[in-house]
């Protein structure tokens, strides 16, 4: 699989952010990647060195409009765990600090 095509986007979150501090990124990716696909994908894609990987289904939530109900689809996350000397600037260039 590509690694464009395992590494949808950044997940930006209050817990995300959190766990910046601790050199762990949090990324939405491909339902059928692997903890192997996503660790290379990182590596391809950044250029760092990555000590762990960690996934997780996020489950769906109930919405509702009126009178019809449903919910959200689920989706999967990738915690991602760098070398201590490694570092990935997600908001290189947009002004955002």
């Amino acid at each position: 699989m590509n690694a464009r095509k395992v590494i949808i986007r950044p997940v930006i979150s209050e817990k995300s952010y959190a766990l910046l501090a601790a050199n762990k990124y949090t990324f939405r990716v491909h339902e059928g990647a692997n903890k192997t696909q996503v660790r290379k994908a990182i590596e391809e894609i950044f250029g760092v060195r990555v000590d762990g990987v960690r996934t997780a289904w996020v489950k769906p939530k109930p919405k509702r409009r009126g009178i019809s109900s449903g919910h959200r689809r689920k989706w999967k996350k990738a915690i991602v765990t760098l070398h201590p000397d490694d570092a990935i600037e997600l908001f290189e260039g947009q002004g955002i600090e």
